[in-house]
């Protein structure tokens, strides 16, 4: 090993109980997305104490930092702010219920602690080209009634972080992005490098109108919004067997709002539903085949109909190349198990770094150090070193590999991408979604 990458390893560790302080703390308050003010915060705090000119409030609470005032090729080193709607974790915000059952906090944990090795300065002046640590708003789709008064508002675009920033011009000073989750997968390993494919989806959120009436003394004068949201619930079901097993897809609803009192005919239902898919055009299928379903349950009862589509994240294609994270990883593993991911295997969750994945290289890994389901009461940190400091070591190790002599690993990565959108086609995507109302 290289005397900086002894060195860059040697900060972390010297700095460890600082970086796990700082994860713990933001564990304990987690926030909704494009709400993480506090999250936000601490982490510009913690940029600014290494000496980083810092701007913040991007894409309302987005917060990026530049390592050289320069140009060059710039990878960023990616942490995400938001939390997940979890309000029965020993660790969730009181204030919020949001708790960070997702690990996102790890990940911050890493951008920062990558940080801390990266502004040595004789490991900065070995880089040829830039850093930019970035830690970005709302990747959980959760609270869709707030982020669609955001919109209404114009306070936001689209309801992903990610999105709204690559929207702004944020990511194009961006050749590559790296990123670090927890574990998605059952594995016996301790980290696994790349990323398998996801799903992408599509967000819908369906308002019936139908007529009020006296449920038992005058039914028959009203017009049943409920009848028609179950009826198309039915109908969606029934989609199911034309979906192909090879598209991975999901469809998935709930009625959020289904009537106000038990003897009033409900004449005002609300309908939220995600469709996922393993490429764009599995999406597009399958959320034309429930606009169908939902609009023959309006038009089988009377009811009226407001179908609004929402884009959601792009399928993960191509974050599956390991090879510039394996030197790295082992160096800094020590003894932990590590290992490439399977590329066979498909993840049918969803990520905003599925949209990243289609505009640019990333680079991603997980890591253990915790117990339980993510997203759940159950999820629990069982190993800090791990779950914490570990990641740090690799995406600080990475990045600096990356960039040292005339970042020519860094090139390589760029020259064997296969961009699959220009960000031109990814806004006309995107926008496709947007004032399109069903009625």
């Amino acid at each position: 090993m290289e005397e900086l990458e002894q060195r860059i390893l040697q900060t972390i560790d010297e700095r460890a109980g600082e970086l796990i302080a700082f994860a713990e703390d933001i564990y304990g308050h987690a926030e909704p997305g494009f709400q993480e003010v506090q999250t936000a915060e601490k982490v510009s705090r913690m940029l600014q104490s290494l000496g980083l000119t810092v701007r913040e409030k991007l894409a309302v609470t987005g917060v990026k930092a530049k390592l050289k005032q320069g140009g060059g090729i710039t990878i960023a080193a990616i942490g995400e702010l938001d939390g997940v709607n979890c309000p029965s974790h020993i660790h969730a915000n009181p204030a919020s219920g949001y708790s960070h059952t997702c690990g996102h906090h790890c990940q911050l944990a890493a951008m920062i602690g990558s940080a801390m090795a990266l502004t040595v300065p004789e490991v900065a002046e070995a880089m040829d080209g830039n850093v930019a640590f970035f830690a970005v708003p709302s990747e959980e789709y959760n609270d869709l009634e707030h982020k669609s008064w955001m919109m209404q508002k114009g306070i936001i675009r689209y309801g992903s972080g990610k999105s709204e920033l690559i929207r702004l011009g944020e990511f194009d000073d961006i050749n590559i992005s790296m990123v670090h989750h927890l574990h998605m997968v059952d594995t016996y390993y301790d980290v696994l490098l790349g990323m398998n494919s996801t799903n992408g989806f599509i967000m819908k959120l369906v308002n019936y109108t139908g007529k009020a009436a006296h449920g038992a003394i005058a039914p028959h004068k009203g017009i049943n919004a409920l009848n028609a949201a179950s009826l198309a619930l039915s109908a969606l079901a029934y989609q199911r067997e034309t979906f192909k097993e090879s598209d991975y897809v999901r469809v998935h609803a709930i009625i959020s709002e289904g009537g106000r009192m038990v003897n009033v005919v409900p004449d005002h239902v609300v309908v939220e539903c995600q469709v996922r898919a393993k490429t764009m055009s599995a999406m597009l299928d399958a959320n034309h085949k429930a606009n169908r379903s939902f609009e023959a349950g309006a038009h089988a009862i009377g009811a009226g109909i407001q179908i609004n589509d929402m884009p959601g994240y792009l399928p993960v294609l191509d974050a599956g190349n390991s090879r510039p994270l394996d030197a790295a990883a082992r160096a800094a593993a020590g003894g932990k198990k590590v290992s490439a991911i399977d590329p066979a295997l498909h993840n049918p969750a969803s990520t905003d770094v599925g949209d990243l994945c289609h505009l640019m290289p990333v680079l991603a890994f997980t890591t253990g150090g915790f117990k339980g389901s993510l997203h759940s009461a159950d999820f629990e940190i069982t190993d800090k070193y791990l779950a914490y400091v570990l990641p740090a070591k690799i995406m600080a190790l990475t990045i600096f590999n990356a960039l040292k002599n005339s970042a020519f690993e860094a090139r390589r990565i760029m020259d064997f991408y296969p961009q699959h959108l220009t960000k031109k086609e990814y806004l006309e995507y995107m926008d496709g979604f947007i004032n399109q109302d069903k009625k």
